[in-house]
């Protein structure tokens, strides 16, 4: 039972851990979860016992599994299996990363004529790094208008005015890294 009370007394500093490296303050935390701040702090302090009804919202919140949250041990199958979501048009998008906030990394499948219709520049908050690993993606920045092909990149702020689709007459495949915040990818080395 030794054991059984070092997890959960564990639990209240992973939880605060989780939060403060995510930026949230403990209000935010309590509107998006409907649980009180004061819960939420005693919960943290270990003042508080987990429950389920507790910790079930927030691994919602903070969009980790609950065996984040408890530090439960591995068992089986360690591969990660990330579920595919599909987008208008027929663009697959796989995430390979799961924590909000902070750089997301996907790979993207895009079928040809992708997405259809007229080009229509969007901007939003955020950097953004386009590695194309098959076909053709055509990008529109601002004025400018360009295809990417496999090996290549395009890094740019998403305040300026962008759109991109499929150039080829297959599909195309292509690695994106995101910072919604505006967070840059940091080159360490590059070749001559």
């Amino acid at each position: 039972m030794e054991a059984f009370e070092d997890v959960l007394e564990a639990v209240g500093p992973r939880l605060k851990a989780l939060r403060v490296e995510r930026g949230t303050t403990l209000a935010q935390l309590s509107e998006s979860t409907g649980i009180s701040v004061s819960t939420l702090s005693r919960l943290e302090s270990g003042q508080r016992k987990p429950t389920l009804e507790l910790l079930l919202p927030l691994a919602r919140a903070h969009q980790v599994q609950l065996d984040e949250l408890v530090d439960a041990p591995t068992t089986g199958d360690p591969r990660v299996h990330f579920k595919p979501v599909k987008h208008h048009g027929g663009a697959t998008i796989i995430p390979l990363s799961k924590r909000p906030g902070g750089l997301q990394a996907y790979k993207q499948i895009v079928p040809a004529g992708w997405p259809g219709g007229e080009v229509s520049q969007k901007t939003h908050e955020g950097y953004d790094w386009v590695y194309v690993l098959s076909g053709k993606l055509r990008i529109v920045l601002g004025d400018n208008d360009f295809i990417l092909t496999a090996g290549e990149v395009a890094e740019f702020d998403t305040r300026v005015p962008h759109w991109f689709g499929n150039a080829a007459s297959g599909p195309t495949e292509m690695l994106c890294l995101y910072g919604p915040q505006g967070e840059r990818m940091h080159v360490r080395a590059r070749t001559r």
